[in-house]
């Protein structure tokens, strides 16, 4: 699920005006489960030899669990949406480099404020999540590692996988271009649109939902996610340029839509082809993460 952006925002933000304009929920906008169920299943696929045989033997958890975020959405709750709906994306058009680079996302979100944004949620805290759930991972395989009592291991494998599944969702996000950028749903509307991209605000659902749901599987991921992870050495820049990555594609899927709109029908090749590559890149960095927790966790 995004919020759905007020008018002037991005414009007030780039002027480092003090204030934004509130938000408000928008309807599913999201991989949907089929997608997200997707990035786990192949992620979980292939794991190395050298994880842990409950992590490697949970490849359904993990990949129902790629979901769960997304079931947490109560529409009559203001503290569960409002609370949570900004881990889901990040607007990196009028974010400085400097920001992205803060410690923690209160450090991101001091600096922001401290630049004239009021409200600096709204710009997503995308990345933040991710490097935090990726720290709880990592010290539940280290609790794992040193714990001797059986019973007490059998809990931490169910935080982990817990853990591990719920950190799928939020990199199954960032491999979506419509989660990086202000042009979420619909080219900005106080943006320049020289291109005369789509401004409809159902596109995020088509391509995200209707499309994946009706037109991909995971077999159709597979043979486009097997290469074996690698242990990051610097995990907050590898996700952050995952990010960039993504986010580079996002004109990439606006001449999609301009060449056939993205729902259910779609029959051209090209847009199948974007979206299982969008999976596929989704899954094998869900691996390589998962992957670089366990390695991270061997050390103190």
């Amino acid at each position: 699920m995004r919020r759905i952006h007020c008018i002037g925002v991005v414009a007030a933000v780039l002027a480092g005006a003090v204030a934004l304009p509130s938000f408000t929920t928008a309807g599913a906008a999201r991989w949907g489960r089929t997608g997200h169920e997707i990035v786990g299943e192949v992620a979980a696929t292939g794991l190395p030899a050298d994880m842990p045989s409950f992590f490697r033997n949970a490849a359904d958890q993990l990949s129902w669990l790629n979901y769960e975020p997304d079931r947490w959405r109560d529409r009559a709750s203001t503290e569960s949406n409002e609370a949570f709906q900004y881990d889901h994306f990040i607007d990196l058009e009028p974010i400085p480099d400097a920001a992205l680079a803060a410690s923690h996302r209160f450090a991101y979100l001091e600096m922001q404020s401290k630049a004239g944004v009021a409200r600096p949620e709204h710009l997503g805290l995308l990345p933040f999540r991710i490097l935090e759930l990726t720290n709880r991972l990592t010290v539940g395989f280290r609790q794992w590692r040193a714990e001797s009592d059986f019973r007490r291991r059998a809990w931490i494998e169910q935080r982990i996988i817990n853990d591990a599944g719920i950190l799928g969702h939020y990199i199954a996000d960032g491999a979506n271009p419509h989660h990086t950028t202000i042009h979420f749903n619909g080219w900005d509307a106080n943006t320049a649109n020289p291109q005369n991209y789509t401004r409809d605000r159902t596109f995020h659902r088509r391509f995200e939902s209707d499309f994946v749901n009706a037109r991909i599987r995971a077999a159709d991921v597979q043979p486009h996610a097997t290469a074996a992870p690698r242990e990051l050495t610097d995990l907050r820049a590898e996700v952050i340029a995952y990010i960039r990555r993504t986010h580079g594609l996002v004109r990439r899927l606006y001449d999609l839509e301009k060449q056939e709109s993205f729902g259910a029908d779609t029959r051209a090749a090209g847009h199948r082809e974007f979206a299982i590559e969008r999976l596929a890149a989704g899954a094998t960095m869900l691996r390589t993460i998962w992957f670089t927790a366990w390695r991270m966790s061997a050390s103190d």
